[in-house]
Formats: structure tokens, sequence, C-alpha cells
């Protein structure tokens, strides 16, 4: 079988030094399509830590088949997915999490491609998040919002050194703070099972012309974790991010403080791992900003 695997794909298995998973991956591809019964499409582009593959089921149903990469463990994310039942995700179709495997429902285009007006990505965000949202009990092995906030906060001052220093002192500390003030919020009794990084790449049409999420990182936590990430989005709209927090406290009920924290996490996080990596000018317009409301 001949896959065609997209360059960040590729890059990102030889770049860690495990090209032998390109040559095996035909077999493994091969060895699913009989088990499940699929017909190989084309490969689709956009990631760099799985090769997404659409196929047909026996039935004429689309899918997605999707292999992580060696070293990214699927199984958090098919736990999501198997608690979401399809909704507020893309539901679930099989798994094998031995071999990295995912079975998804074949979802349209991204949100970025067909709503023009940021302001109206954000509200339907917002929306999908919360059909996402559902308490999940403490037993549920997936990370809480606290560790994610500590994981954060051990991994920020280094990743900063790292990328030559792109933000000032104060907007680390700043960043800083709101972690520990997070990670002490942590409530295992109200905490639901959140997406982890919302935005409009990874909210893709349903055919009932909804949007449905995709590649959740799944956390137990704080809604806010959620709402964060859309404070965090499209840093160059130039509105008022405040406001912008506001507005979805007002829709959700969730406190504003704690959506604006998780908000400034995030923008400081995301941008100084854009500029390790390069990722311009994304980074830059994160930081910028981060510095300025720091200031």
């Amino acid at each position: 079988m001949s896959l065609d695997i997209p360059d960040q794909v590729r890059k990102t298995v030889i770049a860690d030094r495990n090209e032998s998973w390109l040559d095996e991956l035909p077999g493994v591809v091969d060895s699913l399509a009989q088990e499940w019964s699929l017909t190989i499409g084309p490969s689709l582009a956009g990631g760099h830590a799985a090769l997404a593959l659409e196929v047909t089921l026996v039935d004429g149903t689309p899918a997605v088949l999707k292999i992580g990469v060696p070293g990214r463990d699927i199984g958090p994310e098919a736990m999501v997915l198997r608690l979401a039942d399809g909704e507020g995700c893309a539901k679930l179709l099989g798994e094998d999490v031995g071999r990295q495997a995912l079975l998804l429902e074949r979802l349209g285009a991204p949100m970025h491609d067909i709503v023009t007006d940021p302001a109206s990505r954000h509200s339907l965000l917002c929306e999908v998040a919360v059909r996402l949202w559902r308490p999940i009990s403490p037993d549920i092995d997936l990370p809480t919002g606290a560790q994610l906030a500590e994981q954060y906060a051990d991994r920020l001052p280094r990743l900063w050194e790292q990328a030559g220093r792109p933000c000032t002192p104060a907007t680390v500390a700043d960043a800083l703070d709101c972690m520990n003030r997070r990670r002490l919020a942590h409530d295992d009794r109200s905490a639901v099972l959140v997406h982890g990084d919302i935005h409009e790449m990874n909210a893709l049409q349903a055919s009932d012309g909804s949007y449905k999420l995709i590649d959740p990182a799944g956390l137990r936590a704080e809604p806010a974790c959620d709402l964060g990430t859309i404070v965090r989005c499209n840093p160059d709209l130039g509105d008022d991010l405040w406001a912008r927090t506001e507005q979805l406290a007002s829709r959700t009920g969730v406190d504003a403080t704690a959506i604006w924290e998780w908000g400034t996490i995030h923008r400081v996080v995301s941008g100084v791992y854009a500029c390790s990596i390069g990722f311009q000018p994304f980074g830059d317009l994160l930081l910028t900003a981060a510095d300025r409301l720091t200031a």
C-alpha cells in the first residue's frame, strides 16, 4: 500500500528519529483496513501529530482513520470521545489504542473557513464547548486543570529562555501567578470534561450544520479552562479582550476572573511555544498582546 504522508507528519517523525514508523505504517493501515472493512482514501492535511486518512466503511459511511505518531498516547483522546459520545466532539466509531488508531466520524470544513466574522466564531465556539462539558468522576483517568497549570508553571520559564525571552519577564510572572491561582482553585466536585484546545481550526462542521470539536486534549477541569482558549483566539482582532471575557461569562455563568486567568495562561504559553518553533506571526501577535495587557 502506498500512502501520501503529509510533510508535517513526516517531519515530526523524522525529527524524533522514528523513521522506522514510516516504513511500518503501510502495513498497519492495511491491517486496520482489513479488520474494520475500510476503503482507504487520501490523507488529510493540517496536523503533525497523527496521520489522518479519509476512509469509507463497508456500508458507505464516510469516516476518518487517525493514527498517532510515536510518542503520542492517543488513549486520553479516545476516552474523551467515548465520554462525549458524539455530542460536542466527533463521534468515535472504533479504536485500537495499542496501534494508536482511532476511527472517527468524518466532518466537514473547519469553522475558520466557513465563518468569516471572528466574533461570530467565538459565539459558536462557546456553544460547542457547552455541549461538550459534562460532570466527570474523579475516577476517570484524565489529567486535571490543576495538573495542567502545574505542568505549565514548570515548563514556561525554561521554554521562555530557550525561545530567546520573546516577552517581558513581567508577562511571564503574570502567567505564573495565574497558573498558581487556577491550580489552587481546582475542585474535583465541580470539574467537568473539557476539550483543552478549542479554536476555529479544531471545530468542524457536522452534517446538520452544527460544529463538533476534534483533537481533544481531554481534562477534568473548570469550564473556564476552555473559555480561556476562546479569549486567546484571534490575537490580531483588536477587540477589547476583557469585554470578550465578560460576554463569555455572561453566556455561560462561568466566573469572568477565572476565564481571564486561563486566557492569560493560554496566551503566554502558546505564544512562547509558537516563538520557539518559529510559528509566526502567531507567536509574536500573542505575546505583543500579553505584554500590553501586563503593562
